[in-house]
């Protein structure tokens, strides 16, 4: 499920996925891997696996339920456009955001290119471009002088 202690910038996080994997120096001090081996010790299931790239499918369908509309922060414990996943899994998620349109999403990558990638599909596919209350963004993956 989402947690309620989000980032104030947002209202809920929805992690379908957690774990991740260092691509650059930017990833030194990840506060997810951090929070993920924190969750590990503490027994949390979803966090059996620690850092490594792990998929939640029982979680995908949980913006649905939420009835009050949300800023969600998607993946705050992993990157959704994560080399691991293949395409489908993506599109699952994007399909219940499509669904919860009254919801927006914020989902931020390291990876650019494959978020490029999975929305030339997107619109290929459904023949319109990725709703305007589904938010993308980059993060850096250098750091800043």
């Amino acid at each position: 499920m989402g947690i309620t202690h989000a980032p104030q910038w947002t209202d809920a996080t929805w992690n379908p996925t957690t774990g991740c994997s260092k691509i650059s120096p930017g990833c030194k001090n990840c506060y997810a891997e951090r929070l993920s081996n924190r969750l590990y010790k503490m027994g949390q299931p979803k966090y059996k696996n620690q850092f490594k790239y792990t998929e939640h499918a029982s979680d995908i369908g949980v913006p649905l339920k939420w009835k009050k509309p949300k800023k969600i922060f998607v993946n705050s414990m992993s990157d959704l456009f994560h080399e691991d996943p293949d395409t489908t899994f993506i599109a699952k998620c994007f399909d219940i955001m499509v669904q919860a349109d009254w919801h927006i999403y914020q989902i931020l990558t390291k990876r650019p290119h494959r978020m490029v990638a999975f929305s030339k599909l997107f619109s290929k596919y459904f023949g319109y471009t990725i709703p305007s209350h589904i938010w993308l963004g980059t993060v850096t993956t250098r750091y800043l002088r």
